[in-house]
């Protein structure tokens, strides 16, 4: 009897603790990284909490897993190697889903369309992407922009791709006229510019771009906060959160409304 009753104890005990890493995994936090100026899909507000777009995708998609929410801010481009290494599990930040990136990140679906775009500015001479030949094109480092110019300054004939550690910076410069023309996502320059007088869009550069949370390699929690965001696009809160930030619902095609597997290479 005493030996019995000794055993179902220690089974308990033994079952506790090999409950106790899932039980951490199922209501532990999702450490998050973020660029903390890159509105409206992410900012820090006056009391220096983030809000945003992405910000309110990852925390109901998180709750939804039974997880907690963390974030802290980066400057874009070590947000890449932050996930690689395990410092943070995602991290949001209009993160274009690609081939190269899915080498050594993983994605989830993907929850919002964009296009890339050129500004300048709107009383300068450049009015096309064609005017840019011979001149400074700025971007922000390590992002598609970033790419796309590098890749493209031949063919345009750029005189120059300046790399930026945030998009402050390369507007700053934009508006002071130390460089030309900016390659970026349309979303965010466009709502910039509703706070910047001067700056605006002369040219979109059709690119089929789409942004996932980005997470470490084969993450354990990838599947879980996949799943959440298919539930939220069931039930029509990603929906509800695009009208929130951008004013209008997300069009029924498009990947904030349509659900789609977790990307692979």
């Amino acid at each position: 009897m005493n030996f019995t009753r000794r055993s179902l104890l220690i089974l308990s005990a033994a079952a506790g603790i090999a409950a106790a890493p899932f039980a951490a995994l199922a209501e532990g936090t999702l450490n998050v990284g973020s660029y903390p100026n890159n509105p409206p899909f992410e900012f820090k507000n006056e009391s220096g909490v983030f809000e945003g777009f992405e910000v309110d995708i990852v925390t109901e998609a998180a709750k939804r897993a039974g997880m907690t929410v963390n974030i802290e801010g980066y400057d874009f481009q070590p947000l890449f190697a932050a996930t690689s290494s395990g410092r943070i599990d995602a991290a949001i930040s209009s993160i274009t889903i690609t081939q190269e990136r899915l080498g050594s990140q993983s994605f989830t679906q993907p929850y919002y369309d964009a296009d890339m775009g050129v500004a300048a500015k709107t009383d300068g001479a450049v009015k096309s992407l064609a005017d840019l030949k011979g001149k400074v094109v700025g971007v922000l480092s390590g992002s598609t922009g970033d790419k796309w110019s590098k890749e493209n300054q031949e063919k345009y004939g750029f005189a120059e791709v300046t790399g930026y550690p945030n998009q402050q910076a390369v507007l700053l410069d934009l508006a002071s006229g130390r460089v030309d023309g900016l390659v970026s996502d349309i979303p965010g320059m466009e709502y910039a510019f509703t706070k910047m007088q001067g700056l605006g869009i002369v040219e979109r550069i059709k690119t089929g771009e789409q942004y996932g949370l980005m997470m470490t390699k084969d993450s354990p929690h990838l599947a879980k906060i996949n799943d959440a965001l298919t539930e939220m696009k069931k039930d029509g809160t990603l929906q509800a959160i695009h009208k929130k930030w951008f004013g209008t619902d997300a069009p029924a095609e498009s990947s904030t409304a349509k659900e789609a597997p977790i990307p692979t290479p």
